[in-house]
């Protein structure tokens, strides 16, 4: 009789595994060509920080932490398949990813489950992890995500993240507060374009505070937005 024993699988062995990172950066590779703000593994590794950092700000135990992480590390590797359920397609992969790295299927269900539910198109958060990750990803705006080289043909994605100047996340957990401060270059995007393409964004972001037991709000050029 085969017995089955779980792995301890960590968040520092799924950065340095070869098969996420060539999904990772294939799906950055498919992103720039079809014109979107970059996706790649530094995209990834900061959504990863991020949402661990939201946890362990909030008092979680260091496994949420380290699922958060790994699902955050992972949550686009479905880009290399194709960008439309992009989120569907990665929590499909990472399943058979994870499961052949041995990790326990109950942690390898709840970080499947995040990443399935971190597109605004479809998803929402549904648990601690899934939260910690829309939060960490759909705050991501900095000037350097934006790939396209010539300022003339951006779109309004690239516009946003060109005019950010600053963006910080920080978690008030004495509040219950999840605040995103950014500051943005008027002359290249607004506050009011800024809330009008991200509006579904910032509502997820909400809905993630609240599953986490907080506020969100977001803080651009001075002004409370929401």
């Amino acid at each position: 009789m085969k017995i089955y024993m779980a792995n301890i699988v960590g968040y520092k062995q799924i950065r340095k595994n070869k098969e996420i990172n060539l999904l990772i950066e294939n799906g950055n590779r498919v992103l720039n060509e079809l014109g979107y703000t970059e996706h790649s593994r530094k995209h990834a590794a900061k959504v990863a920080e991020t949402a661990g950092s939201i946890l362990y700000a909030l008092g979680y135990e260091e496994h949420r932490i380290e699922l958060s992480k790994i699902a955050g590390y992972m949550h686009d590797i479905g880009n290399s398949i194709n960008r439309n359920d992009h989120a569907h397609t990665g929590a499909i992969l990472a399943y058979q990813i994870l499961k052949d790295l041995g990790m326990a299927l109950e942690d390898v269900i709840t970080i499947t489950t995040a990443i399935g539910n971190h597109d605004e198109a479809t998803g929402m958060a549904v648990d601690v992890v899934s939260a910690a990750l829309i939060l960490a990803d759909k705050t991501d705006v900095r000037r350097n995500r934006v790939q396209n080289p010539i300022p003339a043909n951006f779109d309004i994605h690239d516009r946003v993240n060109y005019a950010a100047l600053s963006q910080t996340l920080e978690v008030k957990s004495e509040k219950r507060l999840i605040q995103m401060s950014l500051e943005l270059d008027d002359s290249i995007c607004t506050v009011m374009d800024y809330f009008e393409i991200f509006l579904k964004r910032m509502i997820m972001c909400r809905r993630a505070a609240e599953v986490l037991g907080c506020r969100f709000k977001l803080i651009a050029n001075g002004s409370k937005i929401c």
